[in-house]
């Protein structure tokens, strides 16, 4: 039995991997093989160096393999070292000596304010109690940014008519407050007006289907995609698209940093910064677009 299939049975046997994780193990293992055999038929697992661990990743990065995915075969090289050490067949570890490829934050994706404009006023909704209700949620998605779990998770008495704010329940159960404008508000009281006969009581769930049942995550992320399909092409059609669409007119139109953080209910002003950067690559391009120098 070959090293590699030793360490794979010892992460089944010993550590509970999954199937799909140990071939995952076994995928970059064979890959990095067969790299180092080819630079030198005489180089073993156990004679190898650092400069062979970091060749593979130049080569693979070269190659077009992500630096996520990169990262995630470097891990498995390391964890098999890590077994060679434990079972003495090696007794140094070349790939701890190699660093990670750089992985840089992905841009959050969001819609164009035009986009918004035309889901919200021209594309149809029907004037019933799910139309309303769908319309609702999208606006609700735009104008709070909230989660689509914390969505599904509103109570009718989470929503201050008079105050015009919504209590929302977010990670860790750390609940916070959202204000809302007149158009929300306005929403609100004609859902409101379709659910009282629907459900027959005054409190429960704010967002249900046509039997007066929660609506699901799932169900949601059917219904926003539904609708964004109307109105853009981009792959990602999420609620988290109109979460990030919230984050990035807002921070478009003046607001402050901190005030956004607390509104999206971020424990970290980090991750709220990656709205930063889009805003800037958004304003990079428009100077591109207008500058006749650029």
């Amino acid at each position: 039995m070959s090293l590699v299939e030793k360490f794979l049975d010892y992460l089944a046997a010993d550590k509970g991997y999954s199937l799909r994780t140990i071939d995952a193990y076994r995928n970059a293992l064979e890959q990095f093989e067969n790299f180092f055999r080819n630079v030198d038929t005489n180089l073993e697992w156990e004679t190898l160096d650092s400069d062979v661990i970091r060749n593979w990743v130049v080569e693979r990065l070269e190659n077009g393999l992500s630096e996520r995915s990169m990262k995630q075969h470097l891990s498995a090289v390391r964890s098999f070292y890590r077994f060679l050490l434990l079972t003495k067949v090696v007794e140094k570890d070349p790939s701890h000596l190699v660093r990670n490829p750089k992985v840089g934050k992905q841009l959050p994706t969001f819609l164009k304010q035009s986009e918004m404009d035309r889901l919200l006023d021209e594309v149809n909704f029907t004037q019933d109690f799910e139309g309303r209700r769908d319309h609702l949620i999208l606006l609700t998605f735009y104008s709070t940014g909230v989660r689509v779990s914390e969505l599904v998770g509103l109570e009718r008495s989470d929503v201050d008519f008079s105050q015009r704010q919504l209590k929302v329940t977010g990670k860790r159960n750390k609940q916070r407050i959202i204000p809302f404008g007149e158009e929300l508000l306005h929403d609100m009281k004609l859902y409101e007006e379709e659910l009282q006969p629907l459900t027959g009581q005054n409190n429960g769930p704010l967002f249900v289907d046509n039997k007066g049942q929660r609506l699901s995550t799932a169900q949601v992320r059917c219904i926003v995609e539904k609708y964004l399909s109307k109105v853009t092409l981009q792959k990602k059609k999420s609620p988290h698209v109109l979460r990030h669409t919230f984050a990035t007119v807002m921070l478009n139109n003046g607001a402050d940093l901190e005030a956004v953080k607390e509104l999206l209910g971020h424990e970290s002003l980090a991750t709220t910064e990656i709205y930063t950067h889009t805003t800037f690559a958004e304003l990079k391009k428009e100077y591109e677009n207008a500058h006749p120098r650029a």
